[in-house]
């Protein structure tokens, strides 16, 4: 399995991204993805999911900001965000995984840079 994250960049605030984790070795439409970011000096929190059932969770801050949607041909889950604060500035990490036994995939980390 391997996840491929890509579409990071400078930005200013108040603008939009759309980052993008493409997988080989398993299917997005059967297995939930993970948003994961983190920030200089900060641990990395979770930002969303994107469940094979295609229901979603947002963690708080970026409720009303960022999208999620996914490509079952493409095998892709993307990550819109719009209104971007400089507090969303970090490396983005997609994340997926398979039960029995547990192994976890990430992503490369692409960067998000916005600017005040």
């Amino acid at each position: 399995v391997q996840l491929q994250a890509y579409g990071g960049g400078l930005v200013q605030a108040g603008g939009s991204l759309r980052l993008s984790c493409t997988a080989s070795g398993i299917l997005f439409s059967r297995n939930a993805v993970n948003w994961y970011r983190q920030a200089p000096g900060k641990q990395r929190e979770w930002v969303a999911t994107l469940r094979g059932s295609g229901n979603v969770a947002f963690e708080d801050s970026i409720k009303g900001r960022f999208t999620l949607s996914r490509d079952s041909a493409k095998n892709t889950v993307s990550l819109q965000m719009n209104s971007l604060k400089p507090e969303d500035t970090g490396t983005y990490y997609c994340h997926t995984w398979l039960n029995d036994p547990r192994r976890d995939y990430w992503g490369q980390g692409t960067q998000v840079t916005v600017s005040s």
